[in-house]
């Protein structure tokens, strides 16, 4: 039985990855008339690992050993192996086709699977969305393979083992039953096992107790099973971030003039705004992509410390961040679809503006911070953020201003009442500076102490305030702190702390200064 949702996965299967790669980066090879093949170490003995299309119809096959390869054929063109590169290109593959669908995921290290549910009427239909991904990887000289079907893991298997192309369900369950046991991909042992039992195809297993397959074969050919029939659900996780809402345009003739890539950034900003609109959510991160003709994008980010509700504000910071890009942004060939998608959002409310200036000027900094962040980096634009602990040094951490709320959390207010001293001093010294001092009574309050050679005399004094050390983060020696408040006979107001106790025999107390009172 299948699952009541119609959803439908592609599945893009590159056979030749690593010397399509070779080719593209080298055309020469590709008319030079040599079998290309790429080898690496396995076990002791270089191996091919990948092959053109040439080599594999002239009967070179993977896992073959270098030499035997040399010793039957004299036109080789032998690449070293280099996955890194070759993971490189997959990315790049999967990065351009999010022009078909956001939801994008890498299957092996030589395959991608995306799921086009709902995305194929663009194209007229699924077939005609099938012969267009052809037709450009072709263009851009990379061989594929494909399939269309109800599930990811059917998809991959028609892909990889069959001829491909659009499965319909209605015909799933018996071009399945048609494949070779080698599409169920199991270790090679429990495939040997399969076929000594006369058992050719999936089918042959598929009407076989599970118990009996599981305690035989394991479980692994149960579940595999269990995915290509539906019976199980496997769901893909896709490589970007799925967008809340999106807008785009897929142009008829490529952009070229950048008046009109404005334009078309205008409307789509409008239908955007007019989705999050109807969500009653804002844009915290709106990210805009540019697919060009030649198979090259360009994505740019936008982030903002205040959820985005009108075009006007996202093409002022768009124009920001146009002006601090390394690389300008080129139209090259011209772009062909152009898009904006909303990757973070927020919830908006409705704020009264006329009768409360308070209100205008906390948007005025947020529009600030905003601007600031992408002229210069969000990394540089920081601001105070209260942590949850008693270490004063540790109360407070910087952190990016446009990731943090505008507004100081209810819990985190100054730690004074008008008219009184404030108890935290605003300006703390990281670490805190040594002191000299002399007391009338072992655990009091200083009576003078040395700070930076100058003498000071006590004429007040505030506390003790014990503050012990977090025993979960702190390393065993850490020792309690008592703190007080300090004013000298000039006014001036200090923050000071013994560190350990007399009376618990520990070694002798050294005080040091940790802020000034402004």
């Amino acid at each position: 039985m299948f699952s009541d949702r119609s959803n439908r996965f592609l599945a893009l299967w590159f056979p030749h990855l690593p010397t399509d790669r070779l080719k593209r980066e080298n055309p020469q090879r590709a008319e030079s008339g040599q079998l290309l093949i790429v080898v690496d170490k396995v076990v002791n003995a270089l191996r091919l690992t990948a092959l053109d299309e040439r080599a594999a119809k002239a009967g070179l096959f993977k896992t073959m050993a270098l030499t035997d390869a040399r010793a039957q054929f004299e036109n080789l063109d032998i690449a070293f192996a280099s996955p890194r590169k070759d993971a490189a290109l997959l990315e790049k593959l999967g990065d351009w086709c999010d022009c078909y669908t956001p939801l994008v995921a890498l299957d092996g290290p030589d395959g991608l699977m995306l799921d086009i549910t709902g995305c194929a009427h663009l194209f007229g239909d699924e077939q005609n969305m099938l012969k267009d991904i052809h037709q450009r990887l072709n263009q851009y000289g990379v061989a594929v393979r494909s399939a269309v079907a109800g599930n990811a893991s059917a998809a991959h298997a028609f892909a990889r083992h069959s001829p491909g192309g659009v499965i319909d369900d209605s015909v799933l369950k018996e071009k399945l039953r048609r494949l070779r046991l080698v599409s169920l991909e199991i270790d090679d042992v429990h495939l040997a096992g399969l076929k000594r039992a006369g058992l050719r195809t999936v089918g042959d297993i598929e009407v076989l107790p599970r118990a009996a397959l599981a305690a035989r074969f394991s479980a692994g050919l149960v579940d595999r099973l269990d995915a290509l029939f539906g019976y199980a659900n496997h769901p893909i996780s896709p490589r970007r971030i799925v967008p809340a809402c999106m807008a785009e345009r897929r142009m008829v003739e490529p952009l070229i003039v950048m008046d009109s890539v404005e334009l078309v950034l205008h409307a789509l900003g409008n239908a955007l705004f007019r989705q999050l609109q109807q969500r009653a959510e804002g844009a915290r991160e709106i990210e805009a992509s540019f697919f060009r003709v030649d198979g090259e994008i360009r994505r740019i980010d936008i982030q903002a410390g205040r959820p985005l509700t009108e075009t006007k504000t996202l093409f002022r910071l768009l124009k920001e961040r146009l002006s601090t890009l390394a690389e300008p942004l080129d139209a090259g060939y011209g772009f062909d679809i152009i898009r904006l998608a909303a990757v973070r959002v927020e919830r908006t409310r409705t704020v009264q503006k006329s009768l409360d200036t308070n209100v205008q000027e906390t948007e005025e900094i947020g529009g600030l911070i905003d601007r600031l962040s992408i002229r210069l980096g969000t990394n540089r634009v920081q601001r105070p953020h209260p942590v949850d602990t008693h270490i004063p040094e540790r109360a407070v951490s910087l952190e990016p201003a446009i990731h943090t709320a505008t507004e100081l959390p209810l819990e985190w207010t100054p730690g004074h009442h008008p008219g009184e001293p404030p108890e935290r001093p605003v300006r703390l010294f990281q670490p805190p500076e040594q002191i000299e001092t002399t007391a009338g009574i072992p655990d009091g309050a200083p009576a003078q102490f040395v700070w930076r050679r100058v003498r000071h005399n006590i004429v007040l004094a505030e506390g003790p305030e014990r503050i012990a050390p977090e025993w979960w983060r702190e390393h065993a020696g850490a020792l309690t702190r008592d703190y007080y408040r300090l004013e000298d006979n000039k006014g001036h107001r200090f923050w000071v702390f013994r560190e350990g106790l007399y009376e618990r025999g520990q070694t002798t107390p050294r005080w040091y200064l940790h802020g000034l009172f402004a």
